[in-house]
């Protein structure tokens, strides 16, 4: 069995104005700039009158080596999405509003393709490799995970600060 280690959940909330489809081509590229892999498991949309309520779900995932592997799982959540008109720098947009949510789990995997799993021999030597020959490199491999979250959650403020304060 793959050994999963989930070490930070990160989450980005904001209400009022926003522009979706930029922000989620700057997400996917962000991840694609990362050299990461991303998979959309899930897209649903539910339209009420003039508003819409959407679920878009990711995993990115990125192979560090053979033994290491990040997985993010990014799930954005957006209620009561209008289309509306503004104004920036003297020209009409068309722009979103509503709430947004976004939520990311970042997971660091050992032995992803289960290689140290069976004989049961082999899984106790697995946790003797982690704990005592490279715990060093599993703690920046954890670091790296993480800093990644962060990371993406902070320009994914930025990118949203940027967007509503035109």
């Amino acid at each position: 069995m793959v050994d999963k280690d989930l070490l930070a959940k990160e989450k980005v909330e904001h209400t009022g104005l926003f522009d979706f489809k930029g922000l989620y081509s700057y997400a996917h590229s962000w991840f694609k700039d990362e050299n990461y892999g991303v998979n959309e498991d899930k897209y649903s949309e539910k339209v009420k009158g003039e508003t819409k309520n959407l679920t878009v779900e990711w995993k990115a995932v990125k192979r560090l080596s053979d033994y290491f592997k990040i997985e993010h799982a990014i799930k954005f959540e957006i209620s009561d999405m209008s289309e509306v008109e503004v104004e920036i720098d003297g020209k009409r947009k068309k722009m979103n509003k509503g709430a947004l949510s976004i939520e990311i789990k970042a997971t660091l995997i050992k032995d992803p393709d289960s290689k140290w799993e069976s004989p049961p021999l082999y899984r106790f030597w697995r946790d003797v490799y982690n704990k005592f020959i490279i715990p060093a490199r599993v703690d920046a491999m954890e670091f790296k995970t993480m800093s990644d979250a962060r990371k993406f959650k902070d320009d994914i403020k930025i990118f949203l600060d940027l967007a509503g304060r035109r």
